[in-house]
């Protein structure tokens, strides 16, 4: 059935046929021996997504494109650094780390995603944590991160159709779980916002109706009414690919944004949102005019925010859109080699999106 195969997909077949035969593996049994480097290796090479002619992106001071990486990676040292000492076993980094967050609510929401995926990989030290310090709020609140990391894994990131009835049980079972933890968390520390947003998660993969959403939405926003992690989650339980509609998504962005500058990026979202629905939004006047904003935000008191690469990408891609190629180009200085940002991945090539935008950006900048 090669036949059926798209060109692309029939040479990647017969690359992994040769290479399990070298081996003296079944083609199945690849995915065990090879590492990801080395399967990435056999996939022939895609068309570029740009149409025009390639610019020498080097010129306009931007890295060449074999310096461009779509891998997933901390830059934060003190996230860095505990993240090594809870691969040793320990706690107290994590620990101490977590607890001079307070207060700076948008950091420690990123803390805290960073330790409950490193506690679903291995949970030795996080137990370890709650039997020093029982009623800890902090390991509370690790626990119940780490649980909704564990359910997703648990499911995969495949598609409904995909996902077995046992999968989906067990998901919901671990969910629950997950649910009970966020409401010792956030026993443990009534004024954190941060076990609500991991309730957030909870809610969506727990499909709560609107009103059920509305609830736990309250919760948060009476803590902190512009989180911008909780509202960046909130926004993807408002489109319609979630339980969610066109229109409650855009209401749900355009007020967000006009509550805080952090918050006005979320109209970027919306728009890629739309746009990947093949609904034209990048020149919605919604988003053509927030774009100064946003940039000014992004490039100043934003500059540091945990949020800001991602939305440097949002930003690059409406600015080429909008034809502010030039701007463009200063989003994708800021960026450097990392094609790692939320809207890249979409379409599956992350490391192909974003250099064909990169290509526009440079193709109708003015010259360097």
């Amino acid at each position: 059935m090669l036949w059926l195969l798209k060109s692309r997909e029939r040479k990647a077949v017969f690359a992994m046929m040769k290479e399990a035969k070298r081996r003296g593996v079944e083609i199945d049994e690849l995915k065990n021996v090879l590492t990801p480097e080395e399967f990435a290796a056999l996939l022939p090479p895609e068309k570029p997504k740009f149409k025009g002619k390639i610019p020498d992106v080097t010129r306009w001071g931007l890295p060449a494109d074999t310096e461009v990486s779509a891998k997933e990676y901390w830059t934060d040292e003190e996230i860095l650094a505990v993240q090594a000492s809870t691969a040793r076993g320990e706690w107290e980094g994590a620990a101490a780390l977590l607890a001079s967050t307070w207060g700076n609510w948008d950091r420690r929401n990123l803390v805290n995603g960073a330790l409950g995926e490193a506690a679903a990989a291995d949970d030795g030290w996080l137990r370890a944590w709650r039997e020093a310090r029982p009623g800890d709020p902090g390991a509370a609140l690790v626990d119940a991160e780490s649980l909704v990391h564990v359910a997703w894994e648990v499911r995969s990131g495949l598609q409904a159709k995909h996902v077995t009835e046992d999968q989906f049980a067990a998901f919901f079972r671990v969910l629950e779980q997950a649910e009970e933890a966020v409401h010792e968390a956030a026993a443990l520390a009534p004024d954190d916002p941060t076990p609500w947003v991991t309730a957030l998660a909870i809610a969506m993969g727990r499909q709560y109706e609107n009103d059920q959403y509305r609830a736990v939405w309250a919760e948060l926003v009476a803590r902190d009414p512009h989180h911008r992690g909780a509202h960046s989650r909130a926004l993807q339980y408002w489109c319609p690919k979630w339980f969610g509609s066109d229109e409650l998504m855009w209401e749900f962005a355009m007020t967000a944004a006009a509550k805080s500058p952090k918050l006005a990026p979320l109209l970027l979202v919306a728009a890629h949102e739309s746009e990947f629905r093949d609904v034209p939004a990048w020149r919605d006047p919604r988003v053509s005019g927030a774009l100064d904003g946003i940039v000014a935000w992004i490039d100043g008191e934003g500059r540091d925010h945990p949020a800001t690469r991602g939305d440097r990408a949002y930003a690059a891609k409406a600015l080429v859109e909008n034809g502010r190629f030039d701007e463009a180009v200063e989003q994708f200085r800021q960026l450097g080699t990392r094609a790692d940002g939320g809207m890249w991945a979409y379409s599956g090539d992350a490391r192909g999106e974003f250099l064909a935008t990169r290509y526009a950006a440079c193709f109708g900048a003015t010259r360097p």
